[in-house]
């Protein structure tokens, strides 16, 4: 077991390529110490163990669940109707302490609908969000909500940037992480009601507030929190995925059109791999459902082998940082820092509409 970490209770049946890739990433993770519970259908399950000819020397265990969510599914209803499924035994695992952390690439909305009915939110917090690491030039920026909250109110978003701030600082090892609210420029007085209440009550947060960023500055790794809506946040880190795999084709087609370019691209190769490595969201393995009772990491749906080790990987990081606690008690202070902002944003209100009337 590594480093003193209860297993990690993994969805054997989530995600395009479950059991099989699943399977081969827990026994991946296994090898490197990390012992793994695979949940799902026990005699598929073991059936898969036996074709990958898993050593059960290996610290893999299974735990049976007869049910599985499908990803086309309601969350809510899925999980109220399928008691037995996959999602939320392994859920039920990381809360009564048989494991560490559940790690699941399945139906998203589902481990998040199955995370609050199991595991409940964490102290003062009211929405849990989905972190993702963004793949920067420098650094480990983190950007928060990745796509749980589509609506958010502005104590939403504060709470969002209290509780990256701490997996930032506890999880990344960042001493004293920069925090900003993604906009559509840099000024305060740009973005939007939603932004502008929020950036008010993080200024005087105590924070490390940079105030906005905007999206060119996601991947430049000059801040650390980078926090806004599901919505938004969902539809930038896609963006982000989409540039980046079309980049890689279009680099490869530039490569291989004429000889001297495939020349020089050998000569590059190695440089080329570490840009391709640093940008796979392989590496990342998924991402933290922050804010509820426990750790739970939302993994690619198209998982293979090595996202579902890395997402194992990730969960027990964030497990051996055992700062859920934590998270909650930072939730707690955004209402008071709302209340004491309130002035700030009736009186920037205020010059706006002067501005214009003007």
């Amino acid at each position: 077991m590594a480093q003193g970490i209860a297993p990690v209770a993994l969805d054997a049946m989530g995600g395009d390529h479950a059991p099989v890739a699943v399977v081969q990433g827990a026994i991946d993770a296994a090898r490197k110490g990390q012992a793994v519970i695979l949940v799902g259908p026990e005699e598929r399950v073991r059936a898969e163990l036996d074709r990958q000819k898993a050593s059960w020397n290996l610290p893999v265990q299974v735990r049976h669940a007869p049910e599985v969510v499908g990803m086309e599914e309601h969350p809510g209803q899925a999980m109220r109707r399928k008691r037995q499924n996959s999602i939320r035994i392994a859920l039920e695992l990381v809360r009564d302490g048989e494991a560490s952390a559940a790690v699941s690439a399945g139906n998203s909305g589902a481990v998040m609908a199955g995370a609050m009915m199991v595991l409940g939110c964490s102290g003062a917090v009211l929405r849990p969000a989905i972190l993702s690491v963004l793949p920067a030039a420098k650094g480990r920026p983190v950007m928060l909500d990745a796509g749980a909250n589509v609506d958010c109110k502005p104590v939403h978003l504060v709470q969002f940037a209290l509780m990256g701030e701490v997996y930032s600082r506890r999880v990344l090892g960042v001493a004293r992480p920069r925090v900003a609210i993604l906009a559509n420029g840099e000024e305060l007085s740009k973005g939007t009601a939603l932004t502008r209440a929020a950036a008010a009550a993080l200024g005087r947060s105590g924070l490390r507030f940079q105030g906005y960023c905007e999206g060119r500055d996601l991947l430049a790794g000059e801040v650390d929190v980078v926090v806004t809506d599901g919505f938004t946040g969902n539809v930038a880190l896609k963006t982000m995925e989409g540039t980046a795999q079309a980049l890689a084709v279009m680099m490869k087609e530039a490569l291989h059109r004429t000889l001297p370019a495939r020349l020089g691209g050998a000569l590059v190769k190695a440089a080329i791999d570490e840009i391709r490595r640093r940008v796979d969201w392989r590496e990342i393995g998924g991402a933290p459902l922050l804010g509820v009772g426990g750790v739970a990491l939302i993994a690619h749906g198209a998982s293979d082998r090595r996202a579902v080790a890395n997402a194992v990987a990730r969960a027990a990081d964030g497990a051996r940082a055992s700062c859920t606690v934590e998270i909650g008690e930072a939730a707690a202070q955004a209402e008071a820092l709302l209340e004491e902002a309130r002035d700030d944003v009736d009186g920037m209100v205020a010059r706006r509409r002067r501005a214009t009337d003007t």
